[in-house]
């Protein structure tokens, strides 16, 4: 099993047509990887003229292209390749558990909503953000969401989330063996890493969503 997470941006102007364009490609494109067994569950949302795709890739890890190819013509080209892309991989940063195989990581409940959301860390305060976060998942110092994810790119983090929630115990072990994590969580002060919206807002906002599905719905 592989988790994508990527981000993407629509041309000025074009985000209507993108989005509705998003959203065919769950029919078009996306059910059918899922009828072949190669995608679990897969969700596309948008925030802004920010697209974000997350999925479960079951036997290889898919480009955000085989998902979505007909967001294309409506997408921003990213610089820093010798080829320009329309896609940039998002840096998953931190997890509560993760994809030990098929079987585990399969639904035994019914999801009720799949959640996409997204904060802006301060960016002189990533490091420390990344630091708190790796210990706390690698030390497995407490359980959380088991299919909460948050990935990075620049300072931007995207987070996905399903309700309610499942919290077990990690399947596989943590690489660390150290116990770092503050004993109070608070200790670790989020509140000083997150750059606060306009609104006077810390922490994460949910976002639209597009689509999401899952292989046995």
């Amino acid at each position: 099993m592989f988790r994508l997470i990527a981000r993407a941006q629509f041309k000025a102007g074009s985000e209507e047509q993108g989005a509705e364009a998003a959203k065919l490609e769950q029919e078009r494109t996306v059910q059918g990887l899922m009828d072949r067994g190669e995608v679990m569950t897969a969700g596309c949302f948008r925030w802004e003229r920010n697209v974000f795709v997350y999925a479960e890739c079951v036997n290889r890890l898919l480009e955000p292209e085989e998902l979505l190819p007909g967001l294309a013509p409506y997408l921003e080209d990213w610089p820093g390749h010798a080829e320009k892309r329309k896609w940039i991989p998002m840096i998953d940063v931190f997890h509560f558990n993760e994809p030990a195989d098929y079987e585990h990581w399969l639904r035994k409940e019914p999801v009720e909503r799949r959640v996409g959301r997204v904060a802006h860390l301060k960016p002189e305060m990533a490091a420390s953000y990344i630091y708190y976060h790796y210990q706390l998942q690698e030390e497995q110092a407490f359980h959380g969401p088991k299919y909460e994810i948050i990935a990075m790119h620049e300072n931007l983090l995207f987070g996905y989330q399903e309700f309610p929630a499942v919290v077990e115990p990690p399947a596989l072990p943590g690489k660390l063996t150290t116990k770092g994590t503050p004993e109070n969580w608070s200790d670790s002060r989020m509140d000083l890493h997150f750059q606060p919206w306009p609104d006077g807002h810390l922490y994460f906002k949910p976002v639209e969503q597009l689509f999401a599905c899952y292989c046995k719905e």
